[in-house]
């Protein structure tokens, strides 16, 4: 799958969790792109987890251990991990956006997460990776592929419940 293909298999599913929660739909495709290697990567495959979410306390579904590459003190060094298994891609997205809005280091990120620019920086500031230049990647995607045309605007939105965030 070429990087266009992956854009339009998953925004459409990214414009819908943007009517949903309010994620932006570039940071969504954006992250997804750089986590799972644009749906390349074996936990994309295999487990349908683009991405790289891990098991958390909340999860109850099924799992897999594969190695990732983590930053220590600032040097890069391999792991051995517990990731969620998804179904399907649609499902990855949603829950994604769920475990977004139920852990508690997120709210204030969520303040700004209509913009990928600002949110992808609030979720790096926020521990969500350990790369210290991941908010970075993630407007560099979104900006080299125009992701920012599939955001909706705020007027669009119809949140569900739990993506009401003050």
């Amino acid at each position: 799958m070429n990087t266009q293909q992956f854009i339009n298999t998953i925004g459409p599913v990214a414009k819908a969790s943007m009517i949903q929660t309010g994620l932006s739909a570039a940071f969504v495709i954006a992250e997804a792109a750089l986590e799972s290697g644009w749906g390349e990567s074996e936990l994309a495959q295999r487990g349908k987890n683009l991405f790289g979410v891990k098991v958390y306390p909340e999860w109850d579904g099924a799992t897999m251990a594969l190695p990732t590459t983590e930053y220590v003190e600032g040097k890069r060094v391999t792991v051995q991990a517990q990731w969620c298994v998804y179904i399907t891609w649609e499902d990855s997205i949603l829950d994604h956006a769920r475990f977004l809005f139920q852990q508690p280091r997120y709210r204030e990120a969520l303040r700004v997460r209509s913009d990928v620019r600002k949110f992808a920086q609030a979720v790096q500031d926020a521990g969500y990776a350990t790369d210290p230049n991941y908010a970075s990647k993630i407007i560099s995607i979104s900006n080299a592929h125009g992701l920012t045309d599939w955001d909706v605007p705020q007027e669009q939105w119809a949140l569900v419940e739990w993506a009401n965030v003050a």
